[in-house]
């Protein structure tokens, strides 16, 4: 039994801050949903408007908030390249200024307050897989620089946040986290993926395809988030939360082409700058101190993540997939081929 909390949700109408306060709203609690409605979407929570406990507040991070909350969760900052890079400054200020700006409202609260870092802190790593004392291989002055780097200092100003203040906090490591609510557009592999092989365009690969990702289904994800939230005062952090199986661009393209039964054809475009080889989590630290570790697996994923975005596509557009495809993958009978090996 949860004991019942006033908790704030920053980027509360993205893909991962709707599941998240699903989750909460399931065990209880009051939320709180602020978002800028920048890359967000009320649709994203729709089913959760007419929740009694659930309240939306239009708000940039960027300037100070004056709410009372028990717990801070801070997912405020667009996720995906496409959406990062269309302001820069603008990202940058969000991970920053929205950090400070929440670390104040949390010492003045009293909140125990969570930071959604990422996996991209570690930049093209040099160390694989990737343990959270590695300390990265980032371009302080690209074009991903303005995530990276600001993640990085976001994390900074916590854990000075905790030395100088004795504010409570949490930092989860995010790697690649995938399923229902991602953006049709964001640019994320999987996403792309599946939208290209369901509406029968080609299959986009950057590079040769041998760049490796770790994908994460967003229900664990937020099993993780809790876990940490939850866990006692004085653990280890910042924890790593994602999935340790390991995929090649090549072979996420062969599943999804099956899983769909789509005609397209998988097409090569220039590695972009700064696009890291391989990622991958040691997830040591989350086991030991949160008893907490993935259960989907990536086909079984893949196959939730394409009804969701099959149905979303019914409603704007024709498909270019035999219909008999998603029967199959309803009743699990796409099981040959590459997804036995990638299950």
């Amino acid at each position: 039994m949860h004991e019942h909390k006033r908790i704030l949700v920053t980027g509360g109408l993205g893909f991962l801050g709707s599941f998240l306060c699903e989750s909460l709203l399931a065990d209880g609690h009051e939320v709180i949903c602020v978002d800028s409605f920048q890359t967000g979407s009320r649709e994203n929570v729709a089913h959760l408007r007419d929740h009694p406990s659930f309240e939306i507040m239009r708000h940039d991070v960027t300037v100070p908030l004056h709410v009372e909350a028990d717990e801070i969760f801070n997912l405020a900052c667009p996720a995906s390249p496409i959406h990062y890079q269309v302001d820069p400054v603008k990202t940058v200020k969000t991970s920053v200024m929205g950090a400070i700006n929440l670390l104040d409202l949390a010492r003045r609260t009293k909140s125990k307050i969570f930071q959604a870092s990422t996996s991209e802190v570690y930049g093209d790593p040099k160390v694989h897989p990737q343990p959270e004392g590695y300390w990265g291989h980032v371009n302080p002055n690209g074009p991903r620089s303005c995530y990276d780097e600001g993640k990085r200092c976001a994390e900074t100003l916590f854990f000075d946040y905790h030395r100088q203040y004795g504010v409570n906090i949490r930092i989860a490591r995010i790697f690649n986290t995938y399923g229902p609510r991602m953006h049709p557009n964001d640019g994320r592999v999987v996403s792309n993926f599946i939208v290209q092989a369901l509406t029968g365009k080609p299959i986009t690969i950057y590079g040769d395809g041998t760049q490796t990702r770790s994908f994460c289904y967003v229900t664990d994800l937020i099993r993780g988030f809790r876990a940490l939230m939850d866990a006692p005062d004085g653990i280890e952090l910042p924890v790593n939360l994602g999935n340790p199986g390991e995929f090649t661009m090549l072979e996420l393209a062969t599943l999804v082409i099956e899983l769909t039964g789509s005609r397209s054809r998988v097409v090569h475009l220039p590695l972009p700058k700064d696009d890291p080889t391989q990622r991958k989590p040691d997830i040591t630290r989350a086991t030991e101190t949160l008893g907490w570790k993935p259960e989907i697996p990536l086909f079984e994923g893949l196959q939730r993540t394409i009804a969701h975005f099959d149905q979303l596509l019914s409603r704007t557009q024709k498909r270019a997939v035999p219909e008999m495809s998603m029967a199959m993958v309803a009743n699990g009978h796409a099981r040959n081929g590459a997804s036995e090996a990638l299950r």
